[in-house]
């Protein structure tokens, strides 16, 4: 695993503002759009942030949604959580809908997500004909709150 702890972002617009942790106990940092647009109610859009990464080996970015604007007008991420792996070079865009009942105005540089940096496991697999035993077995969804 690579032991750095930078992340390079090579700026692909001129609008686009560099992430940055808003408080020391951060986990995640903002994400902002480098487009501007409406969303209607239950629309979703793709928007750009401007920017490509290089995350290091051993790494991946979560992209997640921002409270605020879930709370206070139904906007959240599509695929939350968006993974974007370490060896992916292409531009940073977010997956944006509107949940809620009124339309949602984009704006450039407007902070729309926030990533979340994270190690990951990678393990090998192996084809079984049966699985070790266990206390829940094979009980579906619901099961451990019996």
């Amino acid at each position: 695993m690579d032991q750095t702890n930078e992340i390079l972002w090579k700026k692909r617009f001129k609008e686009a503002v560099l992430p940055r942790y808003q408080t020391d106990g951060a986990a995640g940092f903002d994400l902002h759009s480098a487009e501007e647009d409406e969303l209607k109610p239950g629309q979703w859009r793709m928007f750009d942030t401007g920017w490509s990464v290089a995350i290091p080996a051993g790494y991946e970015m979560q992209i997640r949604p921002r409270s605020g604007l879930a709370s206070k007008y139904g906007v959240t991420v599509l695929n939350s959580p968006g993974t974007i792996d370490s060896d992916y070079r292409g531009p940073i865009k977010i997956i944006l809908i509107n949940h809620g009942k009124s339309a949602f105005r984009v704006r450039i540089g407007q902070r729309i997500a926030q990533a979340v940096v994270a190690p990951v496991s990678r393990l090998s697999f192996s084809e079984s004909a049966t699985l070790p035993e266990s206390e829940r077995g094979e009980n579906g969804f619901g099961s451990t709150g019996r």
